[in-house]
């Protein structure tokens, strides 16, 4: 469902203090000052995206700033990010001074203070994702924070081009479809935040380093466990996922690929089993950590070449 706020039939001496509810439901509460002297005007239109929310926003001049008393009476914390298709905007978070230009992209954390100052008639197309749903970590997500990003290259150009056409098409999703979306749109705000971590990231680590053994033994005795994960393996060695990823760079595979590779290796082996006691294909995916059958189906016969039940019916590829 979509919902728009306009300032069109609200009376002049009204239109500021309508514009401020209007912001704080289809965004955050936020303190709001025109930067005018004439009659303010302004024009929200937003739209749920499975568990994010999308926005579009033009207006007239103003400065909006979130406060720690606005913040401390927040349900969520959420991620923005702000694309801005007509005009300019400067934001400030955690002391940064971002200055925004037309298709540039900004992000900020609603859970901490900042302003948002735009000088002249804007336009923009705001994402809100809850912070739960992002799944980065927090040292990641505080790189890229207070930040403009070009909106013209790389995952940034991919972001842009997925939400101008999501921004079209919000009323006709059906839920499940929104739900995939949504789950795109996260994957590719990722992307975006591994580019920016990893351009800005030192040398890589040694490959050499004593951690890659700890953590490959690490994989292997937790393969049939489904939370194996890049951010669990982090976790397991008190490093970050960043630096997981350094230390595999000249390994020539993720981190994510290799548990998924070697998954698969295990699979392929109890599949050749001749045995009546043999499992059936189902509880061999499952024994490995491949929750979805589906999923497990689709990456074997990618990796193989066949179907499981076909492996299990001709063997191994001679």
């Amino acid at each position: 469902m979509s919902l728009v706020w306009t300032t069109d039939a609200v009376p002049e001496g009204e239109r500021l203090t309508y514009w401020r509810d209007a912001l704080s439901r289809a965004l955050v509460p936020m303190t709001v000052t025109a930067r005018g002297d004439g009659p303010f005007s302004g024009r929200i239109s937003s739209g749920r995206l499975g568990c994010l929310w999308i926005s579009t926003v033009e207006a007239d001049p103003q400065r909006a700033s979130r406060t720690p008393a606005q913040i401390a009476r927040a349900a969520s914390d959420c991620v923005a990010v702000g694309v801005q298709t007509a005009g300019t905007a400067t934001l400030l978070q955690d002391g940064r001074h971002a200055r925004v230009g037309e298709g540039d992209l900004v992000v900020y954390d609603t859970s901490r203070p900042y302003a948002l100052d735009y000088p002249g008639r804007f336009s923009t197309r705001v994402l809100h994702m809850p912070r739960r749903a992002v799944g980065l970590p927090e040292e990641d997500l505080r790189r890229v924070t207070g930040t403009a990003l070009a909106g013209t290259e790389g995952a940034g150009a991919l972001l842009v081009s997925f939400l101008t056409g999501l921004a079209t098409s919000l009323p006709t999703c059906s839920p499940a479809v929104a739900t995939r979306l949504a789950a795109s749109v996260v994957d590719l705000f990722g992307t975006l935040v591994d580019e920016r971590t990893t351009a800005d990231a030192p040398a890589p680590a040694d490959p050499h380093h004593p951690l890659v053994p700890r953590i490959r033994d690490h994989i292997d005795r937790h393969l049939a466990d489904p939370g194996l994960s890049p951010a669990s393996v982090a976790a397991a060695h008190h490093i970050s996922v960043r630096y997981l990823h350094r230390l595999f760079e000249e390994e020539g595979v993720t981190v994510a690929r290799l548990i998924r590779r070697l998954r698969l290796e295990r699979c392929a082996r109890d599949l050749t089993r001749r045995d009546p006691a043999a499992p059936t294909v189902s509880a061999v995916a499952q024994r490995w950590g491949f929750a979805n059958p589906a999923h497990f189906s689709r990456v074997f016969r990618a990796a193989y070449g066949r179907s499981p039940r076909d492996w299990v019916r001709h063997g191994t590829v001679g």
